[in-house]
């Protein structure tokens, strides 16, 4: 059984940075994609970012380069997501999602093909 327990978060105002923590415990030596999605208020869940089990390589949502990145650290098995510049339409709860499965680029960024999931947290960016 994986566990994902995410952390960071809160109220920030607009151009501010954030950076969201998700540690995973469990069958750790299996290695995880991992990835971050969001859902706004009164909208679906979307992609944010995912960095593959091997290798390392990450995609971003296109409308979020340059101001999100995505980052981890296997010796902690933690997934990070540094959000600069925030703005009120970041304002989401941000889901932390894993798989033991080697997903292709294609599929980083569809939500039913990860089996893990955080809690969620919530981000708000308001002046």
């Amino acid at each position: 059984q994986v566990q994902l327990l995410q952390s960071g978060g809160g109220l920030v105002r607009p151009g501010d940075s954030l950076r969201l923590s998700c540690a995973a415990s469990g069958r750790a030596d299996a290695g995880y994609t991992m990835a971050w999605f969001r859902q706004p208020p009164e909208k679906d869940r979307e992609f944010v970012a995912a960095v593959k089990r091997y290798g390392g390589g990450t995609s971003i949502a296109n409308s979020l380069k340059g101001r999100f990145s995505i980052s981890r650290d296997r010796a902690k098995n933690t997934l990070y997501l540094q959000m600069d510049r925030l703005k009120s339409e970041d304002t989401a709860v941000y889901y932390c999602a894993a798989t033991v499965s080697s997903l292709i680029t294609s599929s980083l960024a569809q939500d039913q093909m990860y089996e893990y999931w955080g809690q969620g947290t919530q981000v708000t960016v308001s002046s």
